[in-house]
């Protein structure tokens, strides 16, 4: 996202006059979600000040930060201090999803314990994803869903993959053999848990898109984009 980023951390780019952070923060409180961890590395010291205690959007937010950047798993393992002991919601700051039903998460993982879910107790899903159809820029996409699992192949090559939309609902415990301070990425979780079985998730239809570039950014400003 250079130059934009080089004295504004990406979360506080503005789509539609708002910082792409501030949507996302809007529609948790809007869920009922409002107690929030934000981590943050680079430029966090700006996130902080824009954000504060929360209290303008009706939330209470507390700050988990990275003397430098921990990555996707690093950094929530790094946070798990303050997010407790029950499974918990993460989502990208950075994807600009103003439709999306946050309230949907909520019990999810706790909801398919009960039923849909095709494993025994010792095999309850780790985490829950939300997917997208994929995006031009990673068409190959993630994981394969049969009904609510998720799997890295689909059985049937021909079967479409999706794109994971960086919303997911985890379990702390996913997180704890992560050693604090190291750098890690979700993805090699995911594949852990995917091959046990344990990788639950569903298609989402809503507007979405992860800013990754100018361009991307400028086009959902634009007059044409969706709103």
């Amino acid at each position: 996202m250079m130059p934009l980023t080089e004295h504004c951390p990406k979360p506080l780019l503005k789509v539609r006059g708002r910082p792409l952070i501030v949507w996302q923060i809007l529609n948790l409180v809007k869920a009922g979600i409002t107690d929030i961890v934000i981590n943050h590395a680079y430029l966090g010291e700006m996130i902080e000040a824009t954000l504060g205690d929360g209290s303008q959007f009706g939330a209470r937010l507390a700050y988990s930060r990275e003397a430098k950047a921990l990555e996707t798993a690093g950094g929530i393992a790094h946070a798990l201090r303050l997010l407790g002991d029950e499974p918990f919601l993460a989502v990208s700051a950075d994807i600009y999803c103003p439709h999306f039903d946050f309230s949907q998460c909520i019990n999810v993982l706790e909801d398919h314990d009960v039923w849909g879910n095709p494993h025994p107790d010792d095999k309850r899903d780790m985490a829950w994803l939300y997917l997208v159809k994929n995006p031009l820029h990673h068409l190959a996409g993630d994981f394969a869903l049969n009904l609510y699992n998720l799997s890295v192949s689909p059985k049937n090559p021909e079967d479409p993959k999706f794109t994971f939309a960086n919303i997911g609902v985890y379990r702390p415990e996913m997180f704890k053999k992560i050693p604090l301070g190291t750098s890690a990425k979700l993805v090699s979780l995911f594949h852990h848990y995917a091959n046990l079985g344990q990788l639950g998730g569903e298609l989402i239809k809503c507007a979405w898109t992860n800013v990754g570039t100018p361009e991307q950014l400028n086009e959902l400003n634009s007059s044409m984009a969706i709103k």
